[in-house]
């Protein structure tokens, strides 16, 4: 009861509002209030994440927050995200008010691959630091608007590959499979897609299908329960992230097929834990998500203080199974 009263909190203080490290409130509105004054020479950090209704970024919220209490001094924190997976208009209207808070640097989990570059463009073009994590930014619109924003995360598709794999070695050679892929133009959803289906390839399994249920658990399971419908034979569901195992995991059982349908993930939340040990789901992928801010806002910090340039840094992904 007190971990879901805690979740509550978060999800209430958070979403689509500002947490500013130095203390100061959110307006009644909606709309953050200023924050109190930053000390000279203290840069102002905003993390500008994806949707808090979904767990993996309320463990990276509260991975950045810790990160922040540890190095108070260092640099002031403001923290927020977006309602829905969806909503990028929103995410687009988070940046325009971090800018017009002047903060020293951006790190950010974009909603959409391409959608985000233009307004980042004009955070950059004001000076603003900007670091990309979890979801990758469309390289070519970065070169068309020409910048160069440097990503810190995991490889997605070697993540879902080898999750994969361990999906294989539980399936007969041929077994029908579908997946589950997030929002199509995310860069992270297309990479988590073709490493399953690499996995797939390489193991002899048989696609039937691929369809996005936009990261969403209710879509998932709104999905999954559709395809177990119209494939009998289907022997797995491989989900994009763990909002959508979670469905999909729903929608087994409700179709009576625990033990002959299995399901993967990807992010290793809190919430999926259970089900990997009690053989809901078979496997998941954890790319450390209450680090993944934080790596974020220590690239950000450096190139603050030039003690290095803009560059890529790729983050650990590991395979999760039952415990």
């Amino acid at each position: 009861m007190a971990a879901m009263v805690r979740r509550r909190w978060w999800l209430t203080a958070l979403m689509g509002v500002v947490v500013v490290g130095c203390g100061a409130p959110s307006g009644g509105d909606g709309q953050a209030e200023l924050p109190a004054p930053t000390l000279p020479g203290r840069p102002r950090i905003a993390l500008v994440m994806k949707s808090l209704a979904n767990e993996f970024f309320v463990t990276m919220a509260d991975g950045a927050r810790k990160h922040h209490e540890s190095h108070h001094s260092d640099y002031d924190l403001i923290v927020n995200g977006i309602g829905n997976e969806s909503d990028i208009t929103q995410q687009v209207a988070l940046v325009e008010q971090m800018l017009a808070q002047r903060v020293s640097a951006i790190v950010i989990a974009p909603a959409d691959s391409r959608a985000l570059v233009p307004v980042l463009r004009k955070a950059q073009q004001q000076g603003v630091i900007v670091v990309n994590i979890d979801n990758k930014l469309d390289a070519e619109t970065l070169t068309a608007a020409g910048l160069r924003v440097p990503f810190v995360g995991p490889d997605n598709r070697a993540g879902a590959r080898a999750v994969g794999a361990v999906l294989a070695a539980a399936l007969p050679k041929g077994a029908s499979v579908a997946i589950l892929e997030g929002i199509p133009t995310a860069f992270n959803a297309q990479q988590r897609r073709l490493g399953f289906e690499d996995a797939m390839a390489t193991a002899g399994m048989r696609v039937v299908s691929v369809q996005s249920a936009a990261w969403e658990q209710d879509k998932a399971n709104a999905i999954s329960a559709a395809l177990l419908r119209e494939h009998p034979d289907l022997k797995a569901l491989l989900a994009s992230n763990d909002s959508m195992a979670l469905g999909a995991a729903a929608a087994v059982r409700q179709a009576g097929r625990t033990g002959q349908v299995q399901v993967v993930g990807f992010d290793n939340i809190a919430a999926v834990r259970q089900l990997l040990d009690d053989g809901r789901v078979l496997a998941t992928a954890d790319q450390h998500g209450d680090q993944l801010a934080v790596f974020g806002i220590e690239a950000a910090l450096r190139i603050l203080r030039k003690q290095a340039p803009p560059e890529d840094r790729q983050t650990p992904v590991d395979v999760v199974t039952k415990r």
